[in-house]
C-alpha cells in the first residue's frame, strides 16, 4: 500500500516542499507539495530525484578504513573510531592540538546535526585551523554585512514579493533558485513583479536564464562589480539622490566618508573597465532611486573576484542611500524561528564582527568568521615547522574538486598522519581519507533549516521527521561527531555519548534562562529539558530553541506559540508573514547603528582605486567565469543518471565572434588554458557569452583515481579550478578568485 510523506527539499537553498510516494519501502515518486507554505509546489530536477539518491548504490553505508596496503575497505564502527582514537593521541602527544584542522563543505549547511554538534566537536579538539566552503563562495558577503550591521549572519535579502525594481548582479537564481535568498520558484516571483508594473535588470557577463527573462540584461566585465556599483554611488551622491529615509533618521555612521571615498569612480571613470557606458550607469542609478520600492541582490558572481567584499558592501550601499534598507520592497532582515543571534536583544548590545583574530602560519591569511581561507590549506599541510597541519576531518565536502589549487592539495593530502572524512561518497576528496564515516541519506533523518530561514523571502518554519528507520549498521549523523568529540576530550573511542548530549541541552536551556530578553529568564534549565520529553539529540534542542525562538510558546508563557510539536502537526509548515522592518532591534554593532564605513572595508578603496589606473588584465584575451547548473549541486549530484544525462554537461561557452578569432568551432574539443594548468572539454558557440568571456560550470572532474562513483565517473567532465590560482583572492577575505580569471582558447590536438 502507498503512503505518502511531505518533506523539505536539503540539496538547495530554495528549501521546495516534497510530496513523496512511498511503497514497499521505497520512493516512487516525487513531486512538489502544493501546500507548501513557502514553495507551493514547485520543484526542481534536483527535488524529483531525492528518492535516487537515497537508492544510489555508490552511497556509503558502512565506514571503510584504509589498511595495511593503503587500500580502503569496509570495516566496523568500533574498528575506525579505535583507529582515529589512537592516531589522534599519538598526533596530540607529538604536535599538539594546532596539528588537526578541518574542512566544512556545504552540506553541512543543510544538515540539522552538523549545524548544532559539528561546532562543538571542533571546540573539542581545539584548533584555529578550521576551513569550510565559506570562502569559496560567500564569506565576502558575510563580512560586509557583518561589519555593518554586526553578525555575518545579518544578510539583507530582498523582498522580491513586494518590490517594484530588482537590480541583479553576478546571479542567476533562476537556476539556483536563490543564494543566500532562499527563494523557490523564483521565475514565478519575478514574473509577478513585471506584473504590477515593476523592472527587474541584470548586469552579467552571460546572458543567463535570469538575464533573459528580465526586462534589461547589461554585459558587464568579470570582476569589475565594485566599480560599476561605485559609479551608481557617485551619481547618487553627485545628483542628490540620496535619501536614506526618516525610519534610519540617527541609524546610520559614515555616510560623509562613503561619499568622499566615492568621488574618483565617476561613471565616466569606470565606464571603461565596466565595458558599460556612463550613460546608462548614470540610468540605473537615477532609477533605482526613483523606483517606488527597490532591491539589489548579488550572488556568487560578485563574491568571487578580487574585490567580493567590497562589491558586496556597495551593492547594500546602494540600497541604503536610496532609502531601501529596512523597508518592504526594500532589501530586509527576515526574522527566522530559530537558533539565530540577531532575533531578540537591545540595540548597541552587540560586539560587532571581528576578523583577523589570527592568521595562517605560512601564508599570514587573516581569519574571518573563525575560519581561515581553503586557499591555504595545501600550505599549511605541506610547510614544516611548528604548527604544521599534520591531521584533517572533511565534513561532507570535497575541496579536491571545489578549491583552486586541487591537484596540489590532493598531494598534500597523502601527506597526512590521520584524515577522516565523513562522507556519502568515496570521491576525489574521501579517497585521501584514512577512515571514512558514512552520513545517513537524507530520508534517513529529521530535517530543519536552521540556515536557510535566516536568508528566506518570507518567514516560514518547516520541520520534517524521518522517512526511513535508521538502518542497524548506521549511526545518525549526530552520534559520530559526539563519538569524535568525546575522542578529541580524551573520554576514548567507546564513550557514552548520553549523558555528553544531556549535557549539551542543559547549556543551550541555561543560555536561555540567563538571558534576560528570552522568555524563560529566571526559570530552571533543568525544568526546561525535562519538559521537552523524551527526546534527545537534534530533535531535543531544535524544540528548545523553537519554543525559546521569537514565535515560540515560550515553555507555556505563550500557549499558541512554535514548538516541535506543533511543527510535526503542520507538514506543510507554518506561514509566519513577509518580512518586516527589523531596525534598530536587528543591529548587533557596537554602537547600534549601521557602520556604513568600516574601517576594512574603506581600507580597500585605494586598492580598487588603483585597478582604474591599471590596463586591463586580460588585454585582448579571454576572461574565465563560472556558471550555475539546474541539475547540478556543486560536485556531488553528478552520480544520478537522471541529472547527468540532461543536455547540460561540462562545456566551455565562448561567443561565435571570440570562436572564430582563436579558431575553435562549435561543438569541437578545445584546451582553456591559464597561467596555473590547462583543461580540455567541449566548446559550445553561445552569444549568450560577452564577447572576450567564456563560461565553465564548477564541480565537475571526476576523472580521478580510487573514487567509486561510477555515474560521475563515466559523466567526467573538467575540473575548472585547475585554472584558478591560490594567489589569487579577495584581500580582506581571503576568498578564492574563481571570476575574471586570465585564459586562452585553442582547439584540441
Amino acid at each position: 500500500m502507498a503512503t505518502t510523506e511531505f518533506r523539505t527539499c536539503p540539496l538547495c537553498e530554495a528549501t521546495c516542499g516534497l510530496e513523496l510516494t512511498i511503497e514497499d519501502g521505497k520512493v516512487t515518486k516525487i513531486r512538489g507539495d502544493a501546500d507548501d507554505v513557502l514553495s507551493a509546489g514547485f520543484i526542481c530536477p534536483k527535488g524529483a530525484n531525492l528518492g535516487a539518491l537515497h537508492e544510489d548504490p555508490d552511497r556509503l553505508r558502512t565506514p571503510m578504513l584504509r589498511n595495511a596496503d593503503g587500500v580502503l575497505e569496509p570495516c566496523s564502527w568500533d574498528e575506525a573510531f579505535e583507529l582515529i582514537d589512537e592516531r589522534f593521541k599519538r598526533i596530540d602527544a607529538e604536535h599538539g592540538r594546532q596539528a588537526f584542522s578541518a574542512y566544512l563543505g556545504n552540506p553541512v549547511a543543510h544538515s540539522l546535526s552538523g549545524l548544532i554538534y559539528g561546532r562543538p566537536m571542533l571546540k573539542a579538539i581545539g584548533t584555529r585551523n578550521v576551513f569550510s566552503a565559506s570562502s569559496v563562495d560567500q564569506a565576502p558577503k558575510q563580512v560586509a554585512c557583518g561589519l555593518m550591521y554586526g553578525t555575518s549572519l545579518s544578510i539583507t535579502i530582498p523582498d522580491i514579493d513586494r518590490t517594484d525594481y530588482l537590480l541583479i548582479l553576478g546571479a542567476d537564481p533562476l537556476v539556483s533558485n536563490g543564494s543566500l535568498m532562499t527563494a523557490p520558484n523564483f521565475r514565478g516571483r519575478m514574473k509577478k513583479i513585471g506584473e504590477r508594473g515593476g523592472k527587474v535588470v541584470v548586469v552579467d557577463p552571460r546572458r543567463s536564464r535570469t538575464a533573459e527573462a528580465a526586462d534589461e540584461h547589461l554585459f558587464i566585465h568579470p570582476g569589475s562589480d565594485a566599480l560599476f556599483c561605485f559609479a551608481i554611488v557617485n551619481t547618487l551622491f553627485a545628483e542628490g539622490l540620496v535619501t536614506p529615509g526618516d525610519h534610519l533618521d540617527g541609524l546610520l555612521s559614515g555616510i560623509e566618508q562613503v561619499e568622499a571615498a566615492a568621488v574618483p569612480f565617476t561613471p565616466e571613470a569606470v565606464a571603461d573597465r565596466c565595458g558599460i557606458d556612463a550613460e546608462t550607469i548614470r540610468r540605473i542609478a537615477r532609477e533605482v532611486a526613483a523606483a517606488p520600492s527597490a532591491a539589489v541582490y548579488g550572488r556568487i558572481g560578485t563574491t568571487t573576484q578580487p574585490f567580493g567584499t567590497l562589491t558586496s558592501w556597495l551593492i547594500d550601499l546602494i540600497s541604503i542611500l536610496t532609502g531601501n534598507l529596512d523597508r518592504p520592497g526594500g532589501v530586509m532582515f527576515p526574522k527566522p524561528p530559530a537558533g539565530t543571534p540577531n532575533t531578540q536583544g537591545e540595540p548597541g548590545s552587540g560586539r560587532g564582527l571581528k576578523i583577523h583574530r589570527w592568521a595562517s602560519r605560512a601564508k599570514e591569511r587573516g581569519e574571518v568568521l573563525g575560519e581561515l581561507p581553503v586557499n591555504c590549506l595545501a600550505d599549511e599541510i605541506l610547510t614544516p615547522g611548528e604548527g604544521q597541519i599534520r591531521s584533517l576531518i572533511t565534513i561532507g565536502g570535497n575541496p579536491v574538486l571545489s578549491t583552486p589549487n586541487g591537484d596540489r592539495l590532493a598531494r598534500a593530502l597523502d601527506t597526512l598522519e590521520l584524515m577522516i572524512s565523513i562522507d556519502i561518497y568515496l570521491n576525489e576528496t574521501s579517497r585521501h581519507a584514512d577512515v571514512i564515516l558514512p552520513a545517513p541519506s537524507a530520508l534517513e533523518h529529521s530535517h530543519f533549516d536552521l540556515v536557510f530561514t535566516v536568508f528566506s523571502v518570507r518567514n516560514y518554519a518547516n520541520f520534517s521527521p524521518t522517512v526511513f528507520p535508521l538502518p542497524p549498521e548506521m549511526l545518525d549523523e549526530w552520534e559520530v561527531l559526539l563519538r569524535l568529540s568525546a575522542i578529541a576530550g580524551g573520554a576514548g573511542p567507546h564513550a557514552d555519548i548520553g549523558p555528553v548530549d544531556d549535557f549539551f541541552a542543559l547549556e543551550l536551556a541555561g543560555r536561555e534562562t540567563r538571558s534576560s530578553s528570552s522568555p524563560v529568564h529566571g526559570r530552571d534549565p533543568a525544568e526546561l529539558v525535562a519538559e521537552v520529553g523524551d527526546r534527545s539529540g537534534p530533535e531535543r534542542l531544535l524544540d528548545i530553541m523553537l519554543r525559546c525562538g521569537p514565535y515560540g510558546d515560550g515553555f507555556g508563557s505563550n500557549p499558541d506559540g512554535l514548538s516541535l510539536a506543533k511543527l510535526e502537526a503542520n507538514p506543510h509548515g507554518i506561514d509566519l508573514g513577509p518580512l518586516e522592518p527589523r531596525i534598530p532591534e536587528s543591529l548587533r554593532t557596537p554602537s547600534g547603528l549601521v557602520e556604513l564605513a568600516a574601517e576594512p572595508l574603506l581600507a580597500d578603496v585605494e586598492r580598487l582605486r588603483a585597478e582604474l589606473d591599471s590596463a586591463p588584465s586580460n588585454g585582448d584575451g579571454l576572461l574565465l567565469i563560472g556558471r550555475r547548473q539546474l541539475r547540478s549541486n556543486n560536485s556531488w549530484m553528478h552520480n544520478i543518471p537522471k541529472l547527468v544525462s540532461g543536455p547540460e554537461g561540462c562545456t566551455v561557452l565562448v561567443n561565435p565572434l571570440d570562436g572564430e578569432r582563436f579558431g575553435v568551432a562549435d561543438g569541437q574539443r578545445a584546451v582553456l588554458s591559464s597561467a596555473r594548468g590547462s583543461i580540455e572539454l567541449t566548446a559550445v558557440h553561445s552569444d549568450a557569452m560577452m564577447p572576450g568571456v567564456v563560461s565553465v560550470p564548477h564541480g565537475w572532474g571526476h576523472d580521478g583515481e580510487e573514487t567509486e562513483i561510477n555515474v560521475a565517473s563515466a559523466h567526467a567532465g573538467a575540473n575548472v579550478n585547475l585554472l584558478g590560482d591560490t594567489e589569487l583572492v579577495d584581500e580582506i577575505t581571503g576568498t578564492a578568485v574563481l571570476n575574471g580569471i586570465p585564459v586562452e582558447i585553442a582547439a584540441a590536438g
